[in-house]
């Protein structure tokens, strides 16, 4: 369950108090179990989002899922295989589960990749940023969107 914590990938920033934390919650509306507006203008990367799920510093996602990824190895068995997620999900659903997996369930261990209040266990460096920013969400969401065939 460790190997699933974010903290480590982050870079550096200012510590900052929850009050002074910015609440990005207000920067999308969730419509049932997702998301339907991007939270960018900005065209998604499927490549930049491909590079985030299957490099260990960046989404940290194959610490614990698998996938169609042969250049990720040592990949997770914790979670889903991702393989066939763009047939399982929704893009607006993908985007809720990136944004904030606690959402849609409290227990999960999926970090809440675009969220930087209310969350325990947050190593005061890292505290007031989300793990990943708006464009990289929708580079991701439009990558899982691409896994079409299952295993």
């Amino acid at each position: 369950m460790m190997a699933c914590a974010v903290a480590v990938a982050l870079p550096a920033a200012r510590h900052a108090h929850a009050q002074d934390e910015p609440d990005l919650r207000s920067t999308y509306t969730v419509v049932g179990d997702g998301i339907p507006k991007p939270l960018t203008d900005e065209k998604p990367n499927v490549e930049n989002g491909r590079r985030i799920v299957t490099e260990r510093q960046s989404g940290l996602c194959v610490l614990c899922h698998s996938g169609p990824f042969p250049e990720a190895r040592f990949q997770g068995d914790l979670a889903t295989n991702l393989a066939g997620t763009g047939s399982r999900w929704s893009e607006a659903q993908l985007r809720l589960r990136l944004v904030d997996a606690l959402r849609l369930n409290p227990q999960t261990i999926m970090p809440s990749y675009y969220r930087t209040q209310g969350l325990a266990r947050v190593g005061w460096q890292w505290r007031g940023q989300p793990v990943l920013d708006a464009q990289q969400i929708e580079d991701v969401v439009a990558f899982l969107r691409t896994l079409r065939d299952t295993p």
